[in-house]
């Protein structure tokens, strides 16, 4: 067998599936795992008989590829990807490029794609999503980190990642360093968002309106046949039609807490870092912190009352008007999402093109939906937009659901019903439309207690203030400066 088109390291699910994709495209490819019973297994069963050639250490591997080499690391974040890139760089010779398909932390993949480069290699920290059927079918990729990799790995990842339906590839350059990764962990901050939204639906739907799975099920399927369509109301749909072996909804059985893996965590962080308000995908986080502690809810929920959940309105309106709520906080959240993007590409001198990543998540990826055509439309109309609110198709669509969007949040208030992230949306709708917020209070108490001083409305701005308040202070005041 001729030399491989690339090498990959990690035969887990993720590992594998990318492989077949890799081998069905064409190219032949190198494996390695540093469990070697794991290539043994992976050649003789998926891969036997396919252009796939089975490394048994890290020099085999290394000698059965062509030059410039590629080696893809499809391993656990952290210390594994530092371990193996110091296997890999005694093996490798100057243009050779290294790739972490994992979902790695920005800045590790920045500090990573300046150490590789100082050994006179290149560096790849693509985000993969789209999950095992991704990888094996087409997944959305988003790449960064030394440009004069890309044009080398390019044919590979746009033959193997996912399609729009005009054939454009959800897959393309997105920047320096870690801004592929900065991408992908952005993309699954939305994600929690999303997911956190549609959990709110469906709990509307089952404590105030005591809709039953399959009555669900049929809501989800109308609703992912219009402007909501998309992979998570799609796979909501199903789920709510499985039956378990009794019969009966097999949803009503999972045990209500959530785990996390910590890229809406990390996208969290990123938003404090950056002084933007993420507060929909924080919101979703915390979510799923509260499910967590469900011995001390459970023990709550026995102590504190609130009001019973009733409703005797019309039924199919409310439905309306959460599917309104659902839209409308949905069009908060990727506003939120891409404004983090866009003041991290300032800090970073990142050039990312809003209406690209747009494309890349159109497709293979878990947040993939028809939504998305509409926010690259709205680049390509407008690449300097600020905030996905101002553009006219979002404005109109927003302005058109607030109505049902505040009467589901009054319905969920009144009722005791927690829709973080339904709340959170409208706040924020409410906070970025209102020209005077109370700050100024908040400025004045901060002079008050620590002469952190403030800005004046009859003066320019940059020039600051402070008040005596007491009489007992003096005229100094702290020095300015925004964390």
């Amino acid at each position: 067998m001729s030399k491989a088109d690339i090498g990959l390291i990690g035969l887990a699910v993720m590992g594998e599936n990318l492989v077949m994709n890799m081998e069905s495209k064409g190219f032949t490819v190198a494996v390695y795992n540093r469990s070697t019973e794991k290539v043994t297994h992976f050649v003789e069963g998926r891969a036997q008989g396919k252009k796939i050639i089975g490394a048994y250490s890290i020099e085999e591997l290394i000698q059965n590829l062509k030059t410039p080499r590629k080696v893809m690391l499809m391993v656990k974040a952290g210390r594994p990807v530092d371990d193996f890139i110091e296997l890999l760089i005694p093996h490798l010779e100057p243009g050779d490029i290294i790739i972490d398909g994992g979902n790695s932390h920005f800045p590790d993949t920045t500090r990573r794609t300046q150490y590789v480069e100082s050994k006179g290699l290149l560096y790849i920290g693509t985000g993969v999503s789209g999950g095992e059927e991704g990888a094996l079918l087409g997944p959305s990729m988003m790449p960064g980190g030394s440009p004069a990799a890309w044009p080398h790995v390019k044919p590979i990842f746009q033959a193997i990642c996912a399609k729009v339906a005009d054939g454009s590839p959800c897959c393309d350059w997105v920047g320096e360093n870690g801004a592929g990764h900065f991408v992908k962990m952005v993309h699954n901050g939305i994600e929690y968002g999303d997911m956190q939204l549609i959990c709110e639906a469906y709990q509307l739907m089952r404590d105030l309106l005591g809709m039953s799975a399959d009555e669900m099920h049929q809501v989800f399927k109308e609703w992912n046949q219009g402007e909501l369509e998309s992979y998570l109301i799609e796979i909501t749909r199903d789920i709510l039609a499985y039956k378990d072996t009794d019969g009966q909804p097999i949803v009503d059985k999972i045990l209500d807490t959530a785990g996390q893996k910590g890229t809406g965590k990390w996208t969290g962080i990123a938003a404090l870092d950056e002084g933007v308000p993420l507060t929909l995908i924080g919101e979703a986080v915390f979510a799923r912190c509260l499910s967590a502690m469900k011995e001390e809810r459970v023990a709550a929920s026995k102590v504190l009352s609130g009001p019973q959940p009733t409703f005797d309105g019309d039924k199919q309106a409310l439905i309306e008007d959460i599917k309104n709520a659902l839209y409308a906080s949905k069009i908060v959240s990727y506003a939120q999402g891409y404004t983090l993007m866009r003041a991290a590409a300032g800090t970073y001198g990142w050039n990312l093109n809003y209406g690209g990543i747009a494309l890349m998540w159109r497709g293979g990826c878990i947040i993939r939906s028809v939504f998305l055509g509409k926010i690259k439309e709205a680049f390509d109309h407008n690449p300097g937009l600020t905030n996905l609110l101002l553009d006219p198709f979002f404005k109109e669509k927003v302005e058109g659901a607030q109505a049902g969007w505040r009467r589901v949040c009054a319905a969920a208030l009144t009722n005791g019903i927690p829709i973080p992230a339904f709340t959170t949306a409208l706040c924020y709708f409410d906070g970025f439309r209102t020209a005077k917020l109370p700050a100024n209070l908040l400025q004045a108490q901060r002079d008050y207690f620590g002469a952190h001083t403030y800005e004046r409305v009859d003066q320019p701005r940059g020039q600051f203030f402070h008040t005596n308040w007491t009489g007992k202070g003096g005229t100094t005041s702290a020095s300015t400066y925004v964390v």
